[in-house]
């Protein structure tokens, strides 16, 4: 690693980006006068208080307080750390990143470049065992075997080089002797879980006799496998163990070639294996993914409905499929709000995705997806289920079941009309349900976003100038003339001058960087986006104004404390000079 990221890049990088471009192509956004509207992404909302500003490049939500630029917009929505939010927007933008030498103490340095290069290191060696066990599918003794196999499922050439799949030999050593080095070798084979510490401490391949399904991250890097055995050999299924970079609670199997598919994704099927994600890719349903042998996690659900508006989970229609798409309900509740959905498709026994696609056609199992059961409709059936609906005790029952889901599930269409449904169809009145299940969750229904009220001042009108129009700080000269005034916001005032006249060529977004994570920061976020209605070509007098009003009401105060004193009779010579200067100025 050269060093950190060069601060004039992060600027260009920012000042280039269009961070309109950037949101609506992840959270469909509305034109609201100047500015773009959403409901907030980072959390549940019914009426939209998300604003994104073209002109300032720069988001704010005014019910969570969430704020920042695109930097900060991909670290918060991707999950991403800030070096691989700035690779991915400079990769957006088609930039290179630019690095400066680095000036940390020798051992922070050491530090840094040990973390950095061991990642690097990682990624690196993984896409080399994802290469490896591509090439043993075309030249391993037993090739044909699992070329048979693979040929068996229905599946081409084409889409087993599009999802990386690869081959091992049943082997205690196959990838070993090719990565297999030295002591420290052996133990990152072991830490990135390719291979397990045996006796005598000689290590041997975790995979073998396996189909390998390489598991991509979302910038596409390879973080784990999973392996499918061609006997009769157990676990059919293989998985990659967590790791220092893989964690397969927050990964989708599938979700990368997914949107390498598909630029424009509108739905997304959650399958249960891998070989029924590339099954259906094989048969045109280029939109699965697998949720790596988990039930599917909150964290996952996340990332779905930050991809798609529309999730459909296909399971066994067993008990067992009943039960992983009922914790995958329950994890969805607090995500589904107006405009996403979550449904789900059960199979006949007997049958999985892949078995189906191949027996029906793509048409046929879309059909399926189109006609799933929406959450609302397993859930009431699932409840349903747990009691005696033919009396009265579990009719009430039933209505008093319902409630700890619908304190999870956020303001929406959806929920008033869940509530209206138990209410007309389960023995009680609307008011009278919503009234018991107001107050079952005690205050816990989601509040409606904070309205913010930014009152004129003339410190809150020049910072919300200088956030807009950064150039006009030149205007002023000397920032340290306001040094005396003990107006509220002054010290902060005095700072963002700093910085402006610091930088003369400062961007809106740019000086927000420098305040990050800052309590001043977050007073200036609302700045950002308070609708101050100054013109751009008055911006400069009307600062400049703002500041001799500020100067003006510090003369008045202490002109005022300077005459009690002189009433009282408690001036020194020095005091009586200032209160002269003031009334001769």
């Amino acid at each position: 690693m050269a060093g950190r990221i060069s601060r004039q890049f992060i600027d260009d990088l920012l000042s280039r980006a269009d961070i309109v471009a950037l949101i609506d192509s992840r959270v469909p956004l509305k034109k609201a006068g100047k500015n773009h509207q959403a409901c907030c992404p980072f959390h549940n909302e019914k009426s939209p208080s998300f604003t994104v500003s073209q002109d300032k490049q720069f988001y704010h939500c005014f019910g969570c307080g969430e704020h920042g630029n695109a930097i900060s917009f991909l670290m918060e929505f991707e999950r991403l750390d800030f070096v691989d939010a700035v690779e991915e927007l400079a990769s957006h933008c088609g930039m290179e990143v630019i690095r400066e030498e680095n000036t940390a103490s020798p051992a922070e340095q050491r530090r840094q470049q040990q973390i950095y290069q061991q990642k690097q290191d990682d990624y690196e060696l993984m896409a080399q065992i994802s290469r490896f066990f591509q090439q043993q599918l075309k030249v391993s003794t037993d090739k044909d075997t699992a070329i048979k196999y693979l040929k068996g499922r229905g599946l081409s050439g084409e889409i087993v080089k599009r999802f990386g799949i690869g081959y091992i030999s049943d082997a205690w050593d196959g990838m070993m002797n090719s990565f297999s080095r030295n002591g420290q070798a052996n133990q990152q084979l072991i830490d990135l879980g390719m291979a397990v510490a045996g006796d005598k401490k000689r290590p041997y391949d975790r995979f073998r006799g396996r189909i390998m399904f390489p598991i991509s991250d979302k910038r596409g890097r390879v973080i784990g496998f999973g392996g499918r055995v061609l006997g009769d050999a157990k676990p059919k299924y293989l998985n990659s163990p967590e790791t220092r970079i893989y964690h397969k609670g927050q990964e989708l199997y599938g979700l990368h070639e997914a949107k390498q598919a598909n630029k424009k994704l509108k739905r997304l099927v959650v399958v249960e294996g891998y070989m029924d994600v590339v099954a259906l890719a094989q048969h045109g349903v280029d939109y699965a993914v697998a949720s790596l042998g988990t039930a599917t996690t909150f964290e996952q659900l996340q990332t779905l409905f930050r991809t798609v508006p529309n999730v459909v989970c296909c399971y066994d229609g067993d008990r067992a499929g009943r039960d992983a798409a009922w914790r995958a309900m329950d994890n969805a509740l607090p995500l589904i709000r107006d405009g996403f959905s979550l449904k789900f498709v059960f199979l006949p026994d007997g049958e999985d995705p892949d078995s189906l696609i191949r027996a029906q056609g793509q048409q046929a199992f879309e059909k399926i997806l189109d006609n799933a059961m929406p959450l609302s409709k397993f859930l009431f059936e699932q409840l349903m289920q747990q009691v005696d609906m033919s009396s009265l005790e579990g009719r009430a029952a039933l209505v008093e079941s319902f409630q700890p889901f619908l304190a999870k599930l956020p303001d929406s269409i959806l929920k008033d009309a869940m509530i209206n449904e138990i209410a007309n169809n389960f023995g009680t009145g609307s008011e009278q349900f919503l009234a018991k299940f107001t107050k079952h969750i005690k205050g816990g229904l989601v509040k409606p976003a904070v309205k913010v009220s930014t009152k004129v001042t003339p410190v809150r009108l020049a910072l919300a100038l200088l956030l807009e129009h950064p150039h006009i700080a030149n205007s002023l000269g000397d920032k340290n003339v306001l040094q005396p005034l003990t107006t509220p916001g002054i010290p902060l005032l005095i700072q963002v001058l700093g910085v402006c006249q610091q930088n003369p060529d400062i961007k809106s977004a740019q000086l927000l960087e420098y305040f990050r994570d800052t309590e001043q920061g977050k007073q200036l976020a609302k700045l950002m986006c308070w609708q101050h209605h100054v013109a751009a070509e008055a911006a400069t007098d009307v600062f400049l104004d703002s500041i001799e009003k500020l100067l003006n009401n510090f003369v008045e105060q202490r002109a005022e404390v300077l005459l009690q004193k002189a009433r009282a009779g408690q001036m020194t010579s020095a005091e009586k000079q200032e209160l002269q200067a003031i009334l001769n100025a």
